[in-house]
């Protein structure tokens, strides 16, 4: 692993987003989007691999994690899948780049997905976990298999007072435990976990998680400022970019067969990988196969 690269920051519309960069400045841009409740430290091992092949890498901090933060207290602290989408697509406008390649999982899989949906033109390809992230929030409340809504757990427990003063008290425990959940085979160590943690005492991370998982479900109000965006994701638009979704077969949160599910929503060249022993925190347990993801994309486009 490689030492993180230096911290660079870009003003949006409503956050000072935190980020970090390597590679050549004029490389292909490559956005490496973390999910929750993780941070950029999982794209560490894949950093180098495509820095090496001369892509300009570049993994942000989501709202309500590490040093990103909201510009103004007026702001509401909404972690609802547009304001994901809208994050990544203002960062690449502040930094100047048309059209990137995308990989991201779970919340990051999610900002990716909205972005190569609503915005096709700023998309050289996407590398999602998962397949298709954006949510289906207008069929939210019907009931999953029984295996799956045993392990939405945490879900449900957000959308109470006690999860919410659950995770406030007991963050690093909790996430602590979905990581091991959601990564049986994933051998993280003490240091591991401990370079990631400070990340989540972001004075808003709790905010924004509940959000999140209360606006999901219908049990929290959105921000009115992304309502022209929700509005147009509850079409569940196709993405049309060339597109590898990456699934873990050790994934301890969602199944590894919903791809048969997922294929209707991407119009253009697809692929499914099945990574065996992996789980939900793909690059950092397959950085190789996340890069390898993420380059044959960059060559296939360039």
């Amino acid at each position: 692993m490689t030492a993180p690269a230096s911290l660079k920051h870009a003003h949006t519309g409503v956050l000072d987003i935190a980020y970090e960069e390597s590679g050549p400045q004029d490389g292909t841009p490559v956005l490496l989007m973390h999910g929750w409740p993780y941070d950029p430290r999982t794209y560490d091992d894949v950093v180098p691999l495509l820095a090496a092949a001369g892509c300009r890498a570049i993994a942000p901090y989501l709202r309500g994690f590490g040093p990103t933060r909201f510009l103004s207290a007026g702001t509401p602290r909404s972690g609802q899948q547009a304001a994901l989408g809208n994050d990544l697509k203002e960062f690449m406008d502040v930094l100047g780049i048309e059209r990137a390649v995308l990989a991201g999982y779970d919340w990051g899989g999610r900002a990716a997905c909205v972005v190569a949906a609503l915005w096709p033109e700023r998309v050289r390809g996407l590398v999602t976990g998962d397949g298709y992230n954006i949510q289906d929030i207008a069929n939210a409340n019907r009931p999953a298999a029984a295996e799956q809504e045993y392990r939405f757990w945490y879900q449900y427990y957000f959308n109470t007072e006690r999860g919410r003063a659950g995770l406030a008290a007991n963050r690093r425990a909790l996430v602590h435990l979905i990581w091991r959940l959601w990564s049986p085979e994933w051998r993280f160590d003490d240091a591991v976990f401990e370079r990631s943690a400070a990340s989540w005492d972001n004075a808003d991370f709790v905010d924004v998680t509940i959000q999140s998982y209360r606006h999901r479900y219908g049990n929290a109000p959105g921000d009115p400022a992304l309502e022209p965006i929700e509005r147009r994701l509850v079409a569940q638009p196709p993405i049309q970019a060339p597109t590898i979704a990456l699934h873990g077969e050790a994934n301890g949160l969602m199944v590894s067969d919903r791809w048969a599910d997922h294929q209707r929503h991407f119009t253009g060249r697809r692929e499914n990988r099945l990574i065996p022993g992996v789980g939900h925190n793909l690059p950092a347990e397959a950085p190789e196969a996340m890069a390898a993801a993420v380059l044959e994309l960059v060559g296939a486009t360039s």
